[in-house]
């Protein structure tokens, strides 16, 4: 039986639409009105993924999906009435998957849901696991969907990650912002093409020395990012 998704939502009637839409697409759910509900849920049975709502009555939401990023490896997708591109971007900033304003369709978020799902198994059973650069000093596992800097385990989202493997598998290579958003995200939205900002950003703190001199994710201004660095040959 697959883990239940967690849906982080104090408004009742809301959440009981997203309980059945998800339910009625075969997958099992269980309901958090509040932060405190949310981190005992999930510490008892970690999610297949969370649905967050940020406006929660004990806490922040924000908080919230930090604290659940530290309990494992799953996606979370914030579902909230904060519309702006800032507040936006400062979700994927951290560390959501995807992100959804309210009013949203529950039938939107269904297909959003599978579409985070999908990435992530592709990048949990990719056959060749594998990708080392720079001798070995970064190296990206999709099998554990790990990055190992200098033989150091660093935490990613599953966002993170694929955004990494994208330009590392093409060293050189200049992605603009919407080829990211396509190939990281999966999808084309008005405005998400500047969440990948901060994602790299995300990352650089991650795996760069110097953030501000990063030797591996490179801008190419008025264009997009490249990887810096050589992968190994196998």
């Amino acid at each position: 039986m697959l883990p239940p998704v967690l849906i982080v939502e104090d408004d009742t009637k809301l959440a009981r639409i997203v309980k059945a839409y998800l339910e009625g697409a075969d997958y099992r759910t269980t309901l958090a009105t509040t932060v405190s509900e949310a981190l005992q849920k999930a510490e008892a049975e970690l999610p297949l993924a969370v649905i967050l709502d940020l406006g929660l009555p004990d806490g922040s939401g924000e908080e919230l999906c930090q604290s659940l990023k530290e309990l494992g490896d799953f996606p979370v997708i914030m579902l909230t009435a904060k519309s702006s591109e800032e507040e936006r971007i400062a979700g994927f900033a951290l560390g959501a998957d995807d992100y959804m304003v309210k009013p949203a369709s529950p039938r939107e978020l269904v297909c959003r849901l599978r579409a985070v799902l999908k990435r992530y198994e592709r990048n949990t059973s990719a056959p060749d696991s594998l990708l080392s650069c720079n001798g070995g000093a970064l190296v990206l596992d999709s099998l554990r969907h790990q990055i190992a800097i200098e033989s150091h385990v660093i935490s990613v989202t599953p966002t993170e990650f694929k955004l990494l493997l994208t330009l590392a598998s093409f060293p050189g290579r200049t992605f603009t912002r919407d080829e990211l958003v396509s190939r990281a995200l999966g999808y084309q939205f008005d405005g998400y093409d500047r969440s990948i900002d901060a994602h790299i950003k995300n990352l650089r703190q991650k795996i760069e020395k110097d953030p501000r001199n990063p030797k591996y994710l490179k801008t190419v201004y008025g264009v997009g990012y490249l990887f810096a660095g050589e992968r190994d040959a196998l």
